[in-house]
């Protein structure tokens, strides 16, 4: 009689390890030296990148971060804060107007904030870039913001006003200190014309490119 056949048993084998990727640390310094290396370069890529004329950019990207000695001011300062380059850089005629108006402004129970005084040629150029920013071209940024060139604020003769209500005292009462609205559409930008005492101050401008002076 056939003897039966033994039942055939299947050996199941675990999977081979597989081999780990070695790091050797040389390879990782020289792929972190690769990415400071990149990260430089575009750094450096950025940081000397200028905007051609009519681009819209962030004022950051343009000159940083404009400070105290480019004529920045705190808030609420005022013409007696002339330890303040914004305030001291002025035109000496045009802060002794400011200084005799602002006292009789006080008499009517108003303080005559200056908002932004003098501008360094720096400061200007961004504030023009934040215009081109906001009002998307160039030439509509024009009607609010000068050139460093044209500005009469980058030259010490011209101050910016605030609050509104003591603007609107100015605009009433500058004329008797020589202090007059220059702009229809910034009744908080004042200059020195100092006629105005016995002739009123001359018509405005509807905005800054009506000006001649803006035009050089």
């Amino acid at each position: 009689m056939p003897t039966a056949a033994a039942p055939r048993t299947t050996t199941h084998r675990a999977p081979a390890p597989r081999a780990r990727a070695t790091v050797r640390p040389a390879s990782v310094a020289l792929l972190l030296a690769s990415l400071g290396l990149a990260a430089a370069l575009l750094h450096q890529s950025v940081s000397g990148w200028a905007p051609t004329s009519g681009e819209v950019v962030p004022a950051s990207e343009v000159d940083g971060v404009v400070t105290a000695a480019d004529g920045l001011l705190r808030d609420g300062a005022t013409v007696a804060d002339d330890e303040l380059p914004g305030i001291a850089s002025l035109d000496e005629d045009l802060l002794e107007a400011l200084r005799a108006a602002s006292e009789e402004a006080a008499g009517d129970g108003l303080v005559l904030v200056v908002n932004s005084g003098w501008r360094s040629a720096e400061y200007q150029e961004q504030l023009l870039a934040e215009a081109v920013a906001t009002y998307g071209s160039r030439a509509e940024a024009e009607r609010w913001v000068a050139t460093a060139e044209t500005s009469p604020h980058v030259s010490g003769d011209a101050v910016d006003i605030g609050p509104t209500d003591a603007a609107y005292w100015l605009g009433r009462h500058g004329a008797d200190h020589g202090l007059c609205q220059v702009y229809g559409n910034e009744p908080w930008h004042f200059e020195l014309r100092p006629e105005a005492v016995d002739e009123g101050c001359p018509p405005s401008f509807a905005d800054p490119t009506e000006d001649p002076r803006m035009q050089g």
